[in-house]
């Protein structure tokens, strides 16, 4: 336990605080705009057609785009901290936006906090500490080019196709059938599809960090590459995400989903860190 403590002082350098304080500050906003887009989505649907029979009436609610806004800011952070830390360090801290979606959405939409939600919170707090105490040190990084190799590893390659093809199965085989009533089809296409992008973002946040200090990444294919495969999962994780606050409103409460979401793609996270370290 002490030799684990000595190497948690250890890896904490300045740039790990960057990305720490960045991480909690993304949990601060992302959990906080759950709260604030179902309060829009329930504001618009009083008004005109509810989102959960197909209406988009809360496009023209300000509420709604308010707590949009609040989801970007907090990923812009969250993309900002993988340049800054470890992913293995940066994505587990999201454990602390359940606390926050769970208490607002306990003071602001009158949801009800049981004793198996609290259970959840306090679970995946402990979980994410762990995680965090344990993180393996990350290699140092000099060049997109060496994310690039690693994420063209065979044993990475092989589950990039199994989760594609994970997220197809569900999209095409379970979503006509089971969408409306089980709100783990969503969560896992969202959770599936993040635990890609992570490499992607921290390959860009690097690139960005490198081209900043002198050495131009911009002129590698591969830093593009990986943009792209940004872009695809951020709006696939947009869209699946404003239908999983569309069946929110017929069935769950958001501190359930927040708590599922967080713990699949935490799971799915750690495995593509091992296959990338290992």
């Amino acid at each position: 336990m002490a030799q684990n403590s000595q190497s948690w002082r250890d890896g904490m350098s300045s740039d790990n605080i960057k990305g720490l304080v960045l991480a909690l500050s993304s949990s601060f906003f992302i959990g906080s705009s759950f709260i604030v887009k179902k309060k829009g989505l329930k504001k618009a649907g009083a008004s005109g057609i509810r989102a959960g029979v197909g209406g988009y009436s809360y496009l023209y609610e300000p509420l709604w785009w308010v707590g949009m806004i609040t989801m970007i800011v907090g990923e812009i952070a969250n993309f900002a901290a993988y340049a800054f830390a470890p992913a293995i360090l940066v994505t587990p801290l999201g454990a602390l936006s359940i606390i926050i979606s769970a208490v607002l959405a306990h003071i602001i939409l009158n949801e009800k906090l049981h004793i198996f939600g609290i259970l959840g919170c306090a679970l995946c707090v402990v979980g994410s500490i762990t995680i965090v105490l344990h993180a393996p040190q990350e290699r140092e990084i000099e060049s997109v080019i060496e994310v690039w190799n690693l994420a063209t590893e065979p044993a990475f390659l092989f589950y990039a196709a199994l989760v594609i093809t994970a997220v197809f199965i569900l999209m095409f085989q379970f979503i006509p059938d089971y969408g409306q009533t089980h709100i783990m089809v969503y969560i896992g296409i969202c959770s599936l599809v993040g635990s890609l992008s992570v490499m992607s973002v921290k390959a860009i946040g690097i690139a960005l960090k490198l081209t900043l200090s002198g050495m131009n990444q911009l002129i590698y294919p591969q830093t593009w590459a990986f943009t792209l495969i940004v872009i695809i999962c951020v709006l696939t994780q947009m869209n699946y995400l404003n239908k999983i606050s569309r069946v929110l409103e017929l069935c769950f409460e958001s501190q359930g989903v927040k708590q599922i979401y967080h713990i699949l793609q935490l799971s799915q996270l750690s495995m593509t860190c091992q296959k990338n370290n290992g």
